[in-house]
């Protein structure tokens, strides 16, 4: 049996910008996305805390040190800068392993800085 289990959770990170016409994704500090142990190009599901909003999208790394939470082409319409969001990314996995797994959470705060490291 294959289960979907939480893989990595960047918690109340802040939007930055908004930018409706740029192609898609969302733009994410590259220090952000090694620490929650995501990929480029990823695909994301983000929550939006300030209005319930939730919507798919893949990451794409912004620079490093920017603390840039970027919502781009439709994903902008999703929110506004100051919304604290939640980015989540899932992994498939059989029962045995999951039975053993740990999801990496980073716990963020202000503007975007890393209150606590990685967390299960």
């Amino acid at each position: 049996m294959q289960l979907t289990m939480l893989k990595s959770k960047i918690h109340q990170a802040m939007v930055t910008g908004v930018f409706p016409d740029y192609a898609g994704s969302l733009a994410v500090d590259s220090e952000l996305i090694e620490e929650a142990g995501l990929l480029p190009h990823e695909k994301i599901l983000v929550a939006n805390l300030e209005n319930g909003k939730r919507f798919e999208t893949y990451v794409i790394p912004s620079a490093p040190g920017s603390r840039e939470i970027g919502l781009n082409g439709a994903a902008a319409h999703k929110g506004n800068v100051g919304d604290r969001i939640i980015i989540i990314s899932f992994v498939t996995m059989d029962a045995k392993e999951a039975e053993s797994w740990t999801p990496k959470v980073v716990l963020i705060e202000g503007r975007n800085e890393i209150v606590q490291p990685t967390i299960a």
